[in-house]
């Protein structure tokens, strides 16, 4: 049995462990190193598929290990990381009564990351941009914000209300039915790729000022200039030619 048949699942598997290890550092309120292993899963992931290609040895079982492994890593291991954040918040006098269980609502988008995996591995639209937000791009999001603004969130009682309605809102761009570009370019001139060049040029400064939290920001504004450019299409479409 050829070797190189293996190297793309065991890459996948090399992300799935990345997540567990991720989930351990998130549980003992370590989010900086649950984010660098999220990270570590990330490259992980981008390469077995890389692989896969470059060795012509794709398989429905590597699809399916590649969804388990993005569940874990990119679902489990930043849900886990608000889940620790919320276990340590000061509550408002709403949520006292039920104060022991808040946290636990923070799976609520590890199951909406494995809805938006599944839809993924359906969705023939998604070859050239996404329909929705990436989990990866969710993980790496949570996983800043939370290392770059943990004490932000420590503040007040009524930020524990703006975390979790931000967890929804992020849930909710999960499965949304909003087309995002994606970074992958056909060829390296300006036109076409106007969007990207801009997109990828302004993420310098925000990486030099922010640091950490920077990747936060970065995903907030990749969100919402592709609903902006969204709306922009629509519009479009609609005038009278």
């Amino acid at each position: 049995m050829s070797i190189k048949k293996h190297i793309p699942n065991t890459i996948t598997c090399c992300n799935l462990v990345s997540g567990c290890i991720a989930i351990c550092y998130a549980f003992v309120h370590d989010p900086k190193m649950a984010l660098v292993f999220i990270i570590i899963g990330a490259v992980f992931d981008f390469f077995d598929g890389m692989a896969a290609r470059l060795l012509h040895v794709s398989s429905p079982i590597g699809k399916e290990l590649d969804s388990l492994a993005d569940v874990i890593t990119f679902g489990v291991a930043p849900s886990t990381i608000i889940f620790s954040q919320l276990s340590v918040m000061d509550y408002p006098n709403l949520l006292l009564p039920v104060a022991d269980l808040v946290p636990f609502v923070a799976y609520v988008m590890a199951a909406f990351s494995a809805l938006r995996l599944a839809k993924f591995n359906l969705d023939e639209r998604q070859s050239l941009g996404f329909i929705g937000l990436p989990t990866p791009a969710n993980a790496l999001f949570w996983g800043a914000l939370i290392v770059g603004a943990h004490g932000f969130f420590e503040t007040s009682s009524a930020m524990t209300l703006l975390l979790i309605l931000m967890m929804f809102v992020s849930c909710y761009l999960l499965i949304a039915e909003i087309p995002m570009f994606a970074l992958k370019f056909k060829q390296w001139g300006w036109k076409g790729n106007e969007v990207k060049y801009i997109f990828l040029l302004s993420c310098v400064p925000l990486l030099i000022i922010f640091k950490i939290t920077a990747f936060a920001i970065i995903i907030a504004w990749y969100v919402a200039l592709s609903i902006a450019i969204n709306i922009y299409n629509r519009r479009q479409s609609r005038q009278p030619e």
